[in-house]
């Protein structure tokens, strides 16, 4: 018999046993908690589809396509209007001063051809043929951008003149649009007289002498080239893909000099931008901003 009074020792056991208590509590916890896990390891696995997860890769592969599509599609649409916009509106109008000289100039000087004495004075200073000696070629290229082609309809050209000069201007600034469209334009020129000098065969690259005495002008190639050159530089996959794309197949429909000089536009376009890229990647030129911010 204790000989300790029962008001001491009864709270020392009551303690006892609540320590008891707690201790068989959380043991029972503890297995209810390893239970639980093993059911819903079980659950997973009767969950499981057959083959086991050879179906995840896919299903990474899916998203991540999925994924860089949104991010390339959003960078196009920032690249190609959002920041020509934001140009724009910081610029001011004056910021358009190319594209409404280039369209007030295919204007003017087909307002002036409907006229005979207009025509031939049209011909005589902007009129560009594969037969022409090289210097007078040259000298008349630059008028001959604005000198409207006779088989195609100048006012639905218009459109597209204004579009290529107005976002060429307010993306890569004035000397970079006016030095693409006559690299480009001058590309197709030169070009011709090499495939007249290569004379008919060549599996189909040369070109017959007739071909000389066709009337080579308009700012189609100026167009395309300008097109083509802002879809490298700004990573714009589906203007490049309605850019070459379409002369490749107006070269197939319709083979003919314009489509011959398109296409050759097309690739001095492209080699102009990836010069233009790595040029600006070592530092030697600015950069141009293009994707949407990271902010």
């Amino acid at each position: 018999m204790s000989i300790l009074r029962p008001e001491v020792e009864r709270p020392r056991d009551r303690a006892a046993d609540d320590r008891a208590r707690d201790d068989r509590a959380g043991g029972d916890r503890v297995r209810e908690d390893r239970a639980r896990d093993r059911r819903a390891g079980a659950d997973r696995g009767v969950r499981r589809p057959p083959g086991g997860d050879r179906g995840a890769p896919r299903d990474g592969a899916l998203s991540r396509a999925v994924r860089f599509a949104g991010r390339t599609l959003r960078g196009e649409w920032h690249g190609i209007v959002v920041d020509p916009l934001r140009q724009l509106r910081h610029r001011g109008p004056g910021a358009l001063l190319l594209a409404v000289v280039a369209c007030l100039g295919v204007i003017f000087f087909h307002a002036v051809a409907q006229h005979p004495a207009g025509a031939t004075a049209v011909r005589a200073v902007g009129g560009v043929q594969g037969d022409l000696p090289l210097w007078l070629a040259l000298l008349r290229t630059p008028v001959s951008l604005y000198v409207p082609a006779l088989d195609l309809p100048v006012w639905a050209g218009i459109t597209q003149l204004f579009l290529a000069f107005a976002l060429a201007e307010l993306a890569l600034g004035r000397g970079r649009t006016l030095l693409v469209a006559y690299a480009s334009t001058l590309a197709g020129t030169l070009s011709v007289r090499v495939m007249l000098a290569m004379g008919p065969g060549w599996w189909g690259f040369g070109l017959p002498p007739e071909v000389g005495r066709v009337l080579d002008t308009g700012p189609s190639a100026a167009v395309v080239g300008l097109f083509t050159f802002l879809s490298v530089v700004r990573r714009a996959p589906i203007v490049f893909t309605l850019t070459g794309g379409s002369m490749v197949i107006e070269s197939i429909a319709k083979p003919n000099l314009a489509g011959r000089e398109h296409l050759i536009a097309v690739a001095a376009a492209v080699v102009m931008g990836l010069l233009h890229e790595r040029v600006r990647g070592r530092g030697r030129l600015p950069a141009l901003s293009f994707g949407p911010p990271t902010g």
